[in-house]
């Protein structure tokens, strides 16, 4: 009994007397202080030969800390394969250094401050360990990322910032591949003629003015990613071919050259007239006739309708030089001249009455 309890006091003292030999060689090893040279870049000169460094013995380091590249054991705390007297990210987490670190064996060389920090391929700021989009060009980066990694979508309709024409378009909103808000659901956007001109007129009708300003606001604010627009005029088959063709081709330039006073660029605006030859509906009836007499405006936005306004365009050009329409000026009635008229008969009457008694006088001379 007396032998198993002086056995275990026994093993007490040579373990601890064991773990306090550990423990003051390890404060003796972290209190020894190190005597090399430091360059600018806090690193120890080397001599010629390998892991020997430049030692300054009386003037020892501050702070000290051992130099893995003159020899010293430096450790390596967070296991990144970056000795900490390098590594200027030494805590970090499995999860940080699962894409690999600069200075590690798969990224070998000197980084500077990036040193030991978890690699960035792309340069936006976003580890790859935590980044969804880690092969981003400059261009796709240009307008920032969000903190996936990913190129920045400020407007959230699904063209990145970087190449979206369109940055402000509202939510929800349906847009083109330039991120542009659709002006039309189709191509075509038509003009009802009988309310957008006075009958048999090509000038326009207040309603008519306002629903062409209301679209000419829609384009401009999608007018980045509109390639051309092309204003078409059509007409029933009341008339002369000659008559009809021409009638189509004022209304058609009425309407572009008010686009154009709106604000969009003449050099995108086409026009044309095709009289009475594309009718959409029976010219025999008169509801026929009503939907054939109309504006046809082509937005060549989108893939698709970028091809048909080219399409339709063909042979035209651009109206260059068209100037502002002016507001319409409502005249006066005329005034009655009928009285003014008759008046001036009269004092013409008088007037051949005197040259009359002139002529007489002579005779009266004769008489004496």
């Amino acid at each position: 009994m007396l032998e198993n309890s002086s056995r275990k006091i026994l093993i007490g003292l040579i373990t601890g007397t064991l773990l306090s030999a550990a423990s003051f060689s390890a404060m003796a090893a972290s209190e020894n202080p190190t005597h090399y040279l430091i360059d600018s870049e806090e690193k120890a000169v080397l001599t010629t030969r390998d892991k020997e460094c430049v030692k300054t013995p009386v003037t020892p380091n501050d702070p000290n800390k051992p130099f893995d590249n003159c020899g010293d054991s430096a450790g390596d705390r967070d296991g990144d394969g970056v000795p900490d007297d390098i590594d200027n990210c030494p805590d970090n987490t499995p999860e940080e250094i699962s894409k690999g670190v600069y200075g590690d064996k798969n990224h070998p060389g000197d980084f500077g401050t990036k040193t030991g920090c978890p690699i960035d391929t792309d340069g936006d700021g976003v580890p790859d360990y935590r980044d969804k989009c880690p092969n981003n060009t400059p261009l796709e980066i240009s307008k920032g990322v969000d903190s996936d990694g990913c190129p920045l979508d400020s407007d959230g309709d699904g063209v990145p910032d970087y190449r979206d024409l369109c940055p402000g378009t509202p939510r929800g909103a349906t847009v083109d591949e330039n991120g542009c808000e659709y002006v039309t659901k189709g191509c075509d956007f038509i003009l009802a003629s009988d309310v957008t001109f006075g009958f048999d007129k090509y000038d326009l009708t207040p309603q008519g003015r306002d629903t062409i300003a209301a679209l000419a606001a829609r384009i401009m604010k999608s007018l980045p990613s509109i390639e051309s627009i092309v204003v078409i005029g059509h007409t029933d088959s009341i008339g002369s071919d000659a008559y009809n063709q021409t009638l189509s081709e004022k209304r058609a330039n009425t309407v572009a050259d008010f686009l154009v006073s709106s604000g969009i660029p003449a050099a995108k605006v086409f026009s044309e007239g095709r009289g009475e030859t594309e009718p959409v509906d029976d010219n025999s009836t008169k509801e026929g006739r009503a939907k054939n007499r109309r504006v046809q405006i082509t937005i060549g936005q989108g893939k698709d309708c970028s091809g048909a306004a080219k399409k339709a365009s063909g042979r035209l050009t651009p109206r260059t030089g068209v100037m502002p329409i002016p507001e319409p000026v409502i005249k006066a009635a005329p005034k009655r001249t009928t009285t003014k008229k008759a008046t001036t008969k009269k004092a013409t009457t008088k007037k051949a009455t005197t040259k009359k008694t002139t002529t007489k006088k002579p005779a009266a001379k004769k008489k004496k």
